[in-house]
This record gives C-alpha cells, structure tokens and sequence, in this order.
C-alpha cells in the first residue's frame, strides 16, 4: 500500500512540536504524517484515529517501532474530546486533520469510492458502518438526491442526474459504481461530458460525503476538539473541497473575531472571548514539486489555527 502524506513538510512546520508534548492525529490513514510526527517526538506521544480498520491496522505496522510512544484507537475524529477522555488525556499540544480520502482506499475495487473502475456501491470509511453508497442510490427520495449532489458536490445538473437516478432504479436496482458512472453521463448534456474533469467526480464526492457523514463529521470536530488544545497548542486542517475549506475557515473565524456588538461600541458587551488566532490568514498549498510528485494533492488546503 503506497500513500503520499499531503503538505507533509508543511504539517511538520506548522506544527511546532514540543518533542515532549501530546499530539493527535484525528485522521492517521496510513501513518503518514504520525510517523513525521513520532520521529520529533523523542519524550512525547501521538494518538492516532481513525475509523477505518485497514489503515489502524496498516498504520499499526508501520508505526511499530515507536512503541508506547503511540496510540492507535478506532473512531470518528469528530469524537476526538471523548476518545482522549477514556484515555485519561485533558490537554494536547497540536493536533492534526487530513480530510481526504487516502489513495489506496481510492485504488482498492472493493470499496467503491472510484469512479474509474468497477466495483459494488459501498464508499464506507467504516465497513462495519450500516449506510452504504447502493442503499443511498437505491432508496432515499430523488429530492434528496438532488440536493445532496448540489450541496455536498456542486452539481450544476444535480436535478437531472437524481431523476435519472430515480428512472434507473425504478426498472433494476443500482448496483455498481460503473451503473452510476453510466447514469451520469447519460443525464448530462454533450458540453458538460468535454470538459476536463471527469463527469462523475462531483457526484461520487457528494454520495461519499453521505455515505460517512462527513460534514458532519467535520462540524463537530471543529465545535469542540479546539479546546483541548494547551494555550499555544496548534489545531492544523487539510481539506480537498471548497465546501469543508469554507467550514473550517469559518469556524476559526468565529473563535478569533466572534464578537457580536456593533462596531461603535466602545467595549465588547456581548461575552466574546477569543480562544483561537490564524497562524496563516491564506490556506497553504501544495508547492509545484509536491505536485509534480503527487497531482492528488492539487485541491488540498492546509489551514492552521492557534490556541490563545
């Protein structure tokens, strides 16, 4: 299994690590940046999360050799406060989100996430999870299809596409990503099928999202994982689509600069108080050589927040 860790040097800068802090990774995937982690952290620890069992279980391997410097737990990152609650953990000195979907879970037929090969509609982070892509497709109302592919995904043709959606199924059920692939094209006009991106991206991001819940997922990791942070400590965010870009930069906006009263107030009376600062007021990007080194990279965005 081959995965590229995104922004890695950058992470690592961001970061600022105490080499004898508590650090999380809320997203270790394959223990990419947990192992860039751990290599600084000669006196600390990292705890990494993650929901889905082949990447613990991957992620166990590689990260072996740092002993009871790590800790891996099954989870959802948006369950970051309680998960360091049962491991006795009050405070952390940085912590670190990678939102997207790691390249080995894109290149595995079996799960379902791509929309280049063939495989049965699944799209689990969690395979032990209920909800799958096929039972999405298959039973929830076209008027909630539409909007999941314009909400999550920015479908222009979000209408189109879950009629076709509903046509489909109402003759044999939906069964592949290969049907929905076909589907999709099939509702969409001749333009929109010669434009560079592959028509079936936006739609395979917005059922993936539902699938796991993802932003969800994200607004209740933003909500609460800030304030286990020490003061100084550092919460770093990668996300892969405007959508979560939009959230995160929001949420911090609301703990740096929150205040409610109207500006010729001479005084807050509204209770504000600042718990975060932006470290970069831009998100940082991927540089040209990562790129040349990584194309998945391209959309990602690294944005960074400090504990005050």
């Amino acid at each position: 299994m081959r995965h590229v860790s995104v922004l890695l040097r950058e992470c690592v800068k961001y970061l600022n690590i105490d080499p004898a802090g508590t650090y999380v990774d809320g997203t270790v995937g394959l223990g990419g940046h947990s192992e860039a982690i751990l290599e600084r952290l000669p006196q600390g620890r990292l705890i990494g999360i993650d929901r889905d069992d082949r990447a613990l279980e991957y992620a166990g391997e590689r990260l072996a050799r740092f002993g009871d410097r790590v800790k891996l737990v099954k989870g959802n990152f948006s369950d970051t406060g309680a998960l360091l609650d049962l491991l006795g953990v009050e405070k952390v000195n940085g912590m670190i989100f990678d939102l997207g979907v790691s390249s080995p879970q894109l290149d595995d037929p079996d799960r379902g996430f791509s929309y280049m090969r063939d495989a049965e509609l699944d799209m689990r982070m969690d395979e032990r999870a209920h909800l799958t892509a096929k039972e999405i497709l298959n039973t929830w109302p076209e008027a909630e299809l539409r909007s999941i592919f314009w909400r999550y995904g920015e479908e222009r043709y979000a209408g189109r596409i879950a009629a076709a959606v509903a046509e489909r199924r109402a003759r044999e059920p939906i069964e592949t990503t290969g049907q929905f692939v076909e589907i999709i094209r099939g509702a969409m006009p001749a333009a929109a099928l010669r434009e560079k991106q592959h028509p079936a991206k936006r739609c395979f991001q917005a059922v993936r999202i539902a699938v796991n819940d993802e932003l969800g997922s994200l607004e209740r990791m933003l909500d609460t994982a800030p304030d286990r942070l020490v003061r100084g400590g550092r919460m770093l965010v990668i996300t892969f689509q405007s959508l979560e870009d939009r959230l995160v930069k929001e949420a911090i906006r609301k703990r740096e600069d929150g205040c409610t009263c109207p500006r010729d107030f001479p005084v807050c009376t509204c209770g504000f108080v600042q718990t975060l600062r932006s470290v970069t007021r831009k998100p940082v990007t991927p540089s040209a050589e990562e790129l040349a080194e990584n194309p998945r990279a391209r959309s990602a965005k690294l944005r960074v927040a400090e504990r005050i």
